[in-house]
């Protein structure tokens, strides 16, 4: 969430100190407030009938054979079975049957886990409902645990190696993310509430604590929050509008529609304006956090700029980074929606239906919205931080660039040529003439 900008800002005028800090803390109190009205009360839970046992076991021999003839269908010959076909023995290492060996069948089917020797599994038990005495086991899927925590603790490694300080906090900062999403944003739509003012409460809770945490309690962060919670404001008035010009119900996807049956009381057409919100942030703060260090930085780094210039050229990068991110939003969701759109290419529909079916619509209607609040972003952030940087000025300072300094007189060519030609100290002499053919010669052309 932004680049390290560990550079030295230049101080901040008490007065300005105090005017952000009368902004942000009523805007952090609201946020608090609205999270503990909102907080979600007991979640209900969802009856999936009786769990099938599941247990972990280790993989020690496979064997395999040919398929046998599949049985003779009303619609046809009979063929081989789909294979793979054979047995699977597996060390139990959990479950009434630890320690002993079992043996199962070789996965089979489409989304089949491949199993060798000494692979780690995890087994289901089914009970035969004529004689509950009888069960027997499965392979369901490969146990991932122990991939997924040295991923994990690569990934910290890495973090922490590169940012040192600040990447311990922004780890901090991820796991904060996780928490608020976890306990506060998913119950609670769980629970039956409004999915958009939960997603705003949370996204906003979320932004405070983890660009506070990252990047320092300072104006130049208080400017990116202030500019983040406008554009994420901006981004669910236009989520909300668009959604409904287009008629979007949220049902637009199968884990919808899955949804809709265990929850019934869950507002799909809100969860669908949550998820752009919660989308979008992540970008967000990148955006607003690069925006107002370039102020900052642009300000230190030539205090004679004056508020409009620094205005000018920090919206530059902002282009820059926006023709970049856009593209990364579209392929973000377009990458998380590729089966869908595998799926649509084989539809047999005009390309028209398909760009307007509930499914494609509510994609554009994601990137479409998200986009435009990231646009908006630039201009807001960056002119908040012009203000910000330039407001111990005075009036002169922050309207002008500064006194033009004096130009120099131009040195006399020969002059000039006759310096270049001159022995460096310490060197023996060389006459003119080896270094310069032709005196008279120009260098334009050479320079």
């Amino acid at each position: 969430m932004g680049a390290d900008h560990t550079h030295p800002a230049p101080s901040t005028p008490p007065r300005v100190r105090r005017l952000l800090v009368m902004t942000v803390v009523p805007l952090i109190v609201v946020t608090v407030i609205a999270t503990l009205v909102l907080w979600p009360g007991e979640t209900p839970k969802i009856d999936q009938g009786d769990q099938v046992p599941r247990h972990h076991g280790t993989v020690t021999r496979v064997v395999t054979e040919a398929c046998p003839p599949a049985p003779q269908t009303p619609d046809g010959p009979s063929g081989v079975a789909d294979g793979p076909c054979g047995t699977v023995t597996v060390a139990v290492e959990q479950g009434p049957d630890a320690g002993r060996e079992v043996q199962t069948p070789v996965p089979s089917g489409p989304g089949a886990p491949t199993v060798a020797v000494g692979d780690e599994v995890v087994l289901v038990a089914l009970v035969d409902p004529s004689d509950p005495s009888a069960s027997s086991y499965h392979i369901a899927e490969h146990q991932r645990g122990m991939p997924l925590l040295w991923l994990v603790a690569l990934f910290a490694a890495a973090i922490v190696a590169f940012g040192r300080l600040r990447g311990l906090a922004a780890l901090a900062g991820l796991g904060a993310s996780f928490a608020i999403l976890l306990t506060f944003v998913v119950p609670g739509i769980s629970a039956g509430g409004a999915p958009l003012p939960i997603a705003v409460t949370g996204a906003a809770l979320i932004m405070f604590v983890v660009l506070y945490l990252t990047h320092g309690i300072t104006a130049q962060t208080s400017v990116a929050v202030l500019g983040t919670l406008g554009s994420l404001v901006l981004t669910g008035v236009l989520g909300t509008l668009a959604t409904a010009a287009t008629h979007l119900t949220g049902y637009g996807s199968e884990e919808a529609t899955t949804l809709s049956m265990y929850q019934r009381d869950v507002d799909l057409h809100g969860l669908l304006l949550a998820g752009i919100i919660i989308g979008s942030l992540g970008v967000l703060d990148d955006v607003t956090v690069t925006q107002s260090a370039t102020v900052t930085e642009l300000a230190h780094a030539n205090p004679g700029l004056s508020r409009l210039q620094l205005y000018r050229a920090a919206t530059r990068v902002g282009r820059a980074h926006i023709a970049s991110t856009v593209n990364t939003i579209v392929l973000a969701y377009a990458g998380a929606s590729l089966p869908l759109l595998l799926l649509l290419t084989a539809d047999s529909r005009p390309v028209s239906q398909i760009l307007t079916s509930e499914f494609l619509a509510q994609e554009i209607v994601r990137s479409a919205v998200a986009t435009l609040g990231l646009v908006a972003a630039v201009p807001l952030t960056t002119g908040l931080a012009a203000l910000v940087v330039t407001a111990g000025r005075g009036p002169a300072d922050a309207g002008t660039a500064g006194p033009t300094p004096t130009p120099r007189p131009a040195p006399d060519r020969a002059e000039a040529l006759e310096a270049l030609s001159a022995p460096r100290h310490g060197e023996p002499s060389t006459p003119a003439p080896a270094r310069w053919p032709d005196p008279e010669r120009s260098t334009d052309a050479a320079w």
